[in-house]
This record gives C-alpha cells, structure tokens and sequence, in this order.
C-alpha cells in the first residue's frame, strides 16, 4: 500500500472512531506509519485528506448496498438481504457517522459525497420497490420513495439506539419490525411459510 493510501485508509478509521476534530494530523501520521511533512506531501492539508478518505469512505458503502440490492432475488428479498446483511451495529455506520459530525456537515464541500452516497441507495431502494409493485409483490399503494426513506431510516436509526443501549437488539426489532411490514403475504393473505420467521441481523448480519 501506499503511503498516500495509508494515510487515506487511516483518516477514515479516524474520522470513524473520533471524528473530524478529533483526526489530527499527528494521530494520521502515527496510524500510518507515516513520516513528517508526509501529509503535505500528498495532499493541500487535513481538509483535502479528510475529503479523500470521505470519498473513500462513500464509495466503498455504495458498492457493498449494490452488491446486495442488485443480487439474485425477488424485490422483497434483496431488501430483506440489505437489511440483514453483515454490519459491526455497535460501531455504527461510518457514513452515517459523518452526518452526526458538526464539521462535517458544515462543510459542503465534506458533506457532498455523504449526501449524495445516500440518495443513491435511497434511489435503489425506492427503484426495487417499484419493481416489486409493478410484479404485484408489494400493494400498489406504496410509495417506493417512502419505503426507501424508512429503510434508511430503520437502519440509521437502529444504529443509534444500538450504541445507545450498548446491544444490538434494538437494532435487529427495528429491522424485524420493518420486514413485517413489507413481506410479501401469499394468496390467502397469510405470510409464506419461508418469511414468517427472519433471522435477526445480530451485530452480524
């Protein structure tokens, strides 16, 4: 790896764990092994790194939903693989870390790849909803937008309440929660035998 990398990959544990001011550049320096001036080196300043690793950060979120939202299965169930799939809950989301972090969101120019990490995924979501609306899986009444809305919402949500209470447990009843609501029911208006039981996430999946 390189040093720039290294100093990208160590800003964004940092910004995840303490963060933006909280990230000094002595602390990026010393988590990755770098030397003096090295910062300055490769980039204008903290700002500049900071975006990057941001950026970074963004990206490698969007690519991990998309694998999961544009996999195999119904509409329904590549909602119920994102909700379910592999997350550290306790530790939090490290984007959605971001948008509780005042320096952050008071630069634009920081804030504009979390916001717009988000839209996207929101935008999937409410995609995959229409789909499944159109394939009479999900009742026409339902708005994809809103659905997607509270996905994002259950998930952000649930990482709070997670950290908050110190287990995962409120996050995986938010997301059981939300599943119940949008399982498909079968011609007689039951739940199939297959989605009457979700495994909870678990601080897992």
């Amino acid at each position: 790896m390189s040093t720039a990398d290294r100093l990208i990959e160590s800003t964004r544990e940092l910004l995840w764990e303490r963060g933006y001011v909280g990230t000094s550049p002595k602390a990026i320096l010393e988590r990755a092994g770098a030397g003096q001036g090295s910062m300055y080196h490769h980039f204008k300043g903290k700002p500049d790194l900071a975006l990057a690793a941001i950026r970074r950060t963004a990206e490698e979120l969007l690519g991990t939903a998309e694998e999961v939202l544009g996999g195999p299965g119904t509409p329904y169930e590549r909602i119920e693989a994102y909700l379910l799939r592999e997350r550290d809950v306790l530790r939090g989301c490290p984007v959605g870390r971001l948008t509780m972090d005042p320096d952050v969101v008071a630069s634009d120019e920081l804030r504009a790849p979390v916001d717009a990490t988000i839209a996207r995924i929101r935008e999937r979501i409410a995609g995959i909803v229409e789909e499944g609306k159109r394939q009479g899986q999900f009742a026409a009444h339902l708005d994809g937008e809103e659905v997607a809305a509270a996905v994002l919402a259950t998930v952000q949500g649930g990482y709070v309440l997670a950290r908050a209470s110190g287990s995962p447990a409120a996050f995986d009843a938010g997301v059981r929660g939300l599943l119940a609501l949008l399982r498909p029911a079968a011609e007689d208006g039951t739940t199939t035998e297959r989605d009457a039981h979700v495994d909870p996430a678990g601080h897992g999946a």
